[in-house]
């Protein structure tokens, strides 16, 4: 069974990770969707956001990295894929996630899985590792390797956010 699990990752951290992971565990196969918003500033850049993300997934089988745009549903039959899985940090995740799954059964026949985050991430936000990042301080604790470096470059440039 091929599952999706949609967001922008900017950046990735270990508790994306931690969902991907285990959605691999109970699915086989993963697709992780990378998305724009064109309401939100980026870090990094749309193209940088799915390199980065392949990088850091690239050690766990079956799991594979593609651009989304428009609406989930679609890109879900055009993949082949039967489930959404969504990670849930808190309460407030629930109730959006929720919404956004009967809108997508709804509109798609989707049915959508939602994986507590694990004790150690559950309260670990790409927006906060941003704001760290932003303020100069260590995030290497929260993303891989290669994600904390390229965190690094960006802010020492003071290349800042970008919109896509």
């Amino acid at each position: 069974m091929i599952a999706v699990c949609p967001g922008s990752y900017d950046p990735v951290t270990f508790g994306h990770l931690d969902i991907i992971a285990r959605a691999q565990r109970l699915f086989g196969e993963v697709i992780v969707a990378v998305g724009r918003n064109s309401t939100k500033n980026y870090l990094f850049a749309f193209d940088e956001r799915i390199k980065l993300l392949r990088e850091a997934t690239g050690s766990l089988p079956g799991v594979s990295v593609l651009p989304i745009s428009g609406l989930l549903v679609d890109f879900c039959r055009e993949q082949g894929a039967q489930v959404v899985v969504k990670g849930l940090r808190f309460a407030a995740d629930f109730d959006y996630e929720l919404q956004m799954a009967h809108l997508n059964a709804e509109l798609g026949g989707l049915e959508t899985v939602m994986i507590p985050a694990g004790k150690q991430w559950g309260t670990l936000s790409s927006s906060m590792i941003r704001e760290v990042a932003h303020c100069g301080g260590d995030v290497s604790g929260f993303v891989p390797q290669l994600v904390a470096a390229r965190i690094a470059d960006k802010v020492s440039s003071g290349k800042g956010f970008d919109n896509g």
